[in-house]
């Protein structure tokens, strides 16, 4: 059986344009003599369609496009994600197999997951049916994503039924890590129900979530057969041994094994694509970054430039008295080195005219913090208004470090669009600088912003580490803390336990800050969005 495993990207309620790149990739699987092309999960309306799913016109508006996609299946058998719905509106997430310009059969998933970014239970009902389909005289098993990371799921149901081969088509977005342990997962279901497995995965970037690809076919022993590649749009064509019924003469195909990234590599290819997607598909074209001279902005800019082209990014200086030289020059050198326009507006003087402002109300107090904000927030003002008047996104560059312990100013550095590295902790946006480096034929990011110890610049000699600890123990108290939740009776045993409180304070305090920040690319296994839903009025404390 020839298989063309169709990974694609669609775009959230565009059913239309979706369905339209449903049928080039039907036809380009036919130009390969194909028998089977497989989608992924939901990829006709795009996912997660989150709340369009509580409006009937948009479900109804999918069966109708579906019913007319069908129209233009002939040839092969396609099977395609979607929503269904029954005579009692419940809503199911489902795949529909297509032959002959007919709906031959539809699935509707089992498992609903309802953790981390996943709602499904909100929305969907558990399907109940584990019935197979007999594709050119094969029986075979169709199931959806979590169908499969289930141990009893019904992919056993399906093998007892007669299976020879089992399809998994998925929507499964990127963190540091998954990859691994979804071919881990895949290898091991291969293996326990000595069945080849094909398994689709959407690409693509979809608000905070990033879609990696990577689709996989592993034979019953647990090898992998062929793989997809990774972060991009892909059609893999397999050849699957079995017995079938109708034998066709078809040369045998050279198999496809695209190699893994290494994980920098699809850190950087997350950011990247994140970035496109959030930018192209809300009908964008042009961005602006705030250039400080510092790492996270230049960061920020090389992966804009990554995603859009060096013509479509702006980057704007924006110095004060606080302002170093050293700052001044990398950032100039910074959009020099990666060929964007640069701006360098002076904010001295508008800064002078707030304190003036404010004077009789402050007099008799020391500066502070208040001082120090406004700063940010004029230079937050002046990229907004560059973004209304030339229709530019605004980029902001605050790190995961920053968001989670509110070293960041609300209305300031966080206003903007998109926020690329929110996810990212400052110890990695320092491992990216060197990465990105090392991926150019010369210096993006001048070594004087990777060595510089990092400051805001919003008083004399200002140093992160005034008000932090150092990032490397910070991350890492941070990733204990937020993603592996552990208590402070844990950390407390590696850490400094005033350090770890000190902490822990400063991330719960903050939570008002986050949920005003602007979306950005999730890449850890908990990030500030979907995933991280505590309420902002809360007097629970740990200690």
């Amino acid at each position: 059986m020839r298989i063309a495993i169709a990974q694609i990207n669609p775009v959230v309620g565009d059913l239309k344009g979706n369905a339209q790149k449903i049928a080039d990739f039907i036809s380009k699987a036919k130009k390969f003599d194909s028998d089977v092309v497989v989608f992924p999960e939901l990829c006709l309306c795009g996912y997660p369609p989150e709340d369009l799913l509580l409006k009937e016109h948009f479900v109804k508006d999918n069966i109708k496009v579906l019913k007319s996609l069908a129209k233009k299946v002939v040839g092969l058998t396609a099977i395609i994600g979607f929503v269904d719905y029954d005579k009692r509106k419940r809503l199911f997430n489902a795949a529909a197999v297509i032959e002959n310009k007919k709906i031959k059969g539809v699935y509707h998933k089992h498992q609903l997951p309802n953790y981390g970014v996943f709602d499904e239970k909100r929305y969907f009902c558990e399907g109940k049916n584990g019935k197979c389909f007999s594709i050119n005289g094969n029986i075979v098993g169709i199931n959806i994503c979590e169908d499969i990371w289930i141990d009893k799921g019904i992919f056993q149901e399906q093998v007892k039924k007669g299976a020879k081969i089992l399809f998994n088509i998925s929507s499964s977005p990127y963190n540091v890590g998954k990859l691994l342990s979804r071919e881990s997962l895949i290898t091991k279901r291969a293996q326990q129900t000595k069945r080849m497995i094909v398994y689709v995965n959407m690409v693509g970037g979809q608000d905070e979530l990033v879609f990696d690809g990577g689709s996989l076919v592993v034979d019953k022993d647990g090898k992998i057969f062929a793989r997809g590649k990774e972060f991009e749009e892909d059609l893999l064509v397999v050849d699957i041994p079995l017995e079938s019924k109708e034998k066709q003469k078809k040369c045998s195909l050279p198999l496809r094994i695209n190699k893994r990234g290494q994980r920098l590599e699809r850190i950087y290819k997350a950011l990247v694509l994140g970035v496109r997607d959030y930018i192209q598909k809300n009908g964008f074209k042009k961005v602006v970054i705030g250039l400080s001279g510092g790492i996270d902005s230049a960061v920020v800019a090389a992966v804009a430039v990554a995603s859009l082209g060096k013509e479509n990014v702006v980057g704007v200086s924006m110095p004060t008295r606080f302002s170093s030289q050293g700052t001044k020059t990398d950032a100039k050198k910074i959009a020099e080195n990666m060929g964007i326009e640069f701006k360098e507006i002076h904010i001295e003087g508008i800064f002078k005219t707030y304190t003036d402002v404010l004077a009789g109300e402050f007099e008799g107090l020391a500066s502070n913090i208040a001082e120090e904000n406004i700063q940010a927030r004029i230079r937050g003002n002046i990229l907004m208004a560059l973004s209304n008047k030339f229709g530019w996104l605004v980029l902001t560059t605050g790190n995961k470090s920053e968001y989670a312990v509110g070293y960041c100013t609300l209305y300031g550095d966080m206003s903007g669009g998109f926020a690329v590295i929110k996810d990212v902790p400052k110890t990695r946006v320092y491992e990216l600088a060197e990465y990105i480096n090392s991926r150019q034929e010369s210096e993006a990011i001048p070594k004087s912003v990777i060595e510089r110890p990092p400051t805001a610049e919003l008083r004399e000699n200002q140093k992160d580490q005034d008000s932090l600890p150092s990032y490397d123990l910070l991350d890492q108290i941070l990733t204990q803390y937020v993603e592996e939740h552990k208590s402070l009776k844990v950390m407390g045993k590696k850490f400094s336990k005033d350090v770890v409180m000190d902490i822990i304070k400063k991330v719960d305090l903050n939570e008002y800050k986050r949920r005003q920040a602007p979306p950005g690319i999730k890449i850890t296994p908990r990030a500030f969005g979907k995933d991280w839903r505590l309420p902002i009025t809360n007097k629970y404390k740990e200690f």
